[in-house]
């Protein structure tokens, strides 16, 4: 474990100063998770993190390490370089033999696992906050606090056995303060600057509206879904006018292959109660120009399958009302097949807003949106209104 504390902070080596501000709290952390099946037997994975973006991985069969972007290595030589990936096939090796040789001394049962955390964030101002934190079969096991190893209360004897033995060596904890608040900014700093380009990015969001599974007799489930943003922070409501809904229920926001992200709100309404409710979405990349979409009973189709509910975009409803408020919008609306009156099922009943219509529509044609709304096209006619 003493190794795990100390060399897995190595390879933040300096990547350069840089005089650029950071926006905002920004941080560099190092993960890794060893797991020991037997004496004989060891995995171990590790992983490089800025903020919620993984740059770095590790190949534990060749002993490689992997840089998932081109400016992972941000201000490194590729001497640096080379050095870095030496010194982690070495640790890792070093790092199995010596937790193979305390297990009993800590009296380890097998199989175990061990994991570690480690980096530091920027603060505006350049104000520097750092942490280190190890676990043990998934409870936490010691962290380092102002030079000190703290064991954790769900360590018990082991994690307090552990800190008495590493206090004995100050100069091991002074490296690793070092390390975690003089080295770590630097390196932050340098990928930062390196990755500049893809990190300061803003892409707008889609938005649209669906109806989810039925809650009860007598109510809907709305569902308003947020997709392809960037970055991640985002602020997504259901009102009644210009009042929250506080029963909005908040999904976890989920990252697409590209990078971007999905987001998804629900409300829990009565049938007769859905007039005047509409989805608000925020972003930094919508400036104040917040994205609406209306749910409302002018907007209901009573089909065989109950009420379905249309949408509309920032400032747009299907009840005669268009306002346009932003630069582009793009809306599409329900229209019912001839001769297909109150057939129509719960479904794609958006207006989106964004840059991709498509992957919407591809969406919805599938019936399944993030496994939790039943969307569908309603009837075989679309009509498009564009501004632009």
């Amino acid at each position: 474990m003493l190794l795990l504390l100390l060399l897995l902070l190595a390879v933040i080596i300096p990547g350069g100063d840089s005089e650029d501000a950071v926006q905002g709290p920004t941080s560099y952390h190092v993960i890794q998770i060893s797991t020991y099946a037997n004496s004989t037997w060891a995995q171990n994975q590790g992983s490089g993190w800025l903020g919620d973006l993984q740059i770095h991985g590790w190949d534990s069969d060749s002993g490689t390490a992997i840089f998932l972007k081109p400016w992972s290595k941000g201000n490194f030589s590729n001497e640096e370089v080379t050095e870095v990936v030496d010194l982690l096939r070495v640790y890792l090796i070093g790092f199995t033999r010596e937790v193979q040789d305390k297990a009993k001394e800590f009296q380890l049962e097998y199989p175990f696992v061990i994991q570690g955390t480690a980096g530091c964030e920027l603060h505006p101002g350049k104000a520097i906050s750092s942490f280190l934190r190890g676990a043990l079969g998934g409870l936490d096991f010691v962290s380092l606090k102002n030079n000190l190893c703290v064991p954790a209360p769900e360590g018990g004897s082991k994690a307090q056995q552990f800190c008495a033995l590493i206090i004995q060596y100050q100069g091991i904890l002074d490296i690793i303060e070092t390390l975690l608040s003089e080295t770590c900014p630097r390196y932050l700093l340098g990928v930062l600057d390196a990755g500049k380009a893809e990190l300061q990015r803003q892409v707008k969001p889609e938005a649209w509206l669906s109806s989810g599974p039925t809650p009860g007799p007598g109510r809907l489930l709305l569902v308003c879904h947020v997709s392809g943003f960037y970055p991640k922070p985002v602020w997504v409501m259901w009102m009644r006018g210009e009042q929250e809904q506080p029963s909005t229920q908040r999904g976890d926001i989920l990252p697409h292959a590209d990078g971007t992200w999905y987001f998804r709100v629900t409300l829990d309404v009565v049938a007769g109660e859905v007039s005047g409710l509409s989805c608000r979405v925020k972003h930094s990349s919508l400036g104040d120009q917040d994205i609406i979409l209306y749910w409302g009973e002018k907007e209901l189709g009573m089909g065989r399958n109950g009420p379905q509910a249309g949408g509309s975009g920032e400032g747009v409803g299907f009840d005669g009302r268009e306002e346009w408020r932003g630069e582009e919008w793009r809306g599409e609306e329900r229209a019912k097949d001839e001769g297909q009156e109150g057939e129509a099922k719960g479904g794609c009943e958006y207006i989106m807003s964004g840059n991709t219509q498509e992957r919407i529509r591809d969406a919805c044609a599938s019936e399944a949106v993030y496994g939790g709304a039943n969307v569908q096209v309603a009837g075989k006619a679309r009509r498009t209104r564009e501004r632009v």
